[in-house]
């Protein structure tokens, strides 16, 4: 498939369940294509070794990233053993403004926040795309969870309990996505990007 045109660029969330592939999609995406790339996620964990602030991470103190919650600069964020983290606004419309798609790949509440915030943000609200993979059933879902062979008991219950309540939003987004094979979901993937620039409102009017 073509590169998507870069007449628009897009926001794009792909979102899944533990399991679900859309790392796997998401990987597949960038690497395919050069005009997709993900926006720099901002964290208050310290770097480790052989991370570059401004490139793996924006690396901020605890109070900065406060400051900037406060003042509404995040599309998302979140708390993760102690650690923050969170997608600025700012960062994504930079990377739009190189012409490029920006994509994130984040969990379904996640989803749910960027959703909420960029109806209220004129530089990203006509350009959201958001996207749930999912393999077809539990009963899938649980098959992949157990051929990674790093699941306890306990924590293959709690993923697919978490699963089951994540499936129930799959209405909320913009496309659904059964995955089957790693080339497949990548094709549907970007058979839903090439649909959406061709969208009238994001479409360059045709010469007469």
């Amino acid at each position: 498939m073509s590169e998507p045109s870069l007449t628009t660029p897009l926001l794009i969330v792909i979102s899944a369940p533990s399991g679900g592939g859309k790392t796997t999609l998401c990987d597949q995406l960038l690497a395919k294509h050069e005009n997709i790339t993900r926006a720099v996620t901002c964290t208050t964990r310290k770097p480790r070794a052989g991370e570059v602030d401004g490139v793996h991470y924006h690396f901020l103190s605890r109070e900065d990233f406060e400051d900037r919650i406060a003042t509404g600069q995040f599309l998302e964020h979140a708390l993760v053993y102690d650690n923050r983290y969170g997608v600025l606004e700012s960062e994504v419309v930079k990377m739009m403004t190189t012409g490029k798609h920006v994509l994130l790949n984040i969990d379904v509440q996640g989803a749910a926040t960027v959703r909420k915030e960029v109806a209220s943000r004129a530089a990203l609200k006509d350009r959201f795309v958001s996207v749930f993979l999912t393999p077809a059933s539990i009963d899938a879902l649980q098959k992949r969870l157990l051929k990674r062979g790093s699941e306890s008991e306990a924590t293959l219950q709690r993923r697919l309990d978490e699963a089951r309540v994540e499936l129930e939003q799959w209405s909320a987004f913009d496309y659904l996505i059964i995955s089957t094979t790693v080339a497949e979901d990548l094709r549907r993937m970007e058979v839903i990007l090439e649909a959406e620039l061709m969208r009238q409102e994001r479409a360059e009017a045709p010469l007469f």
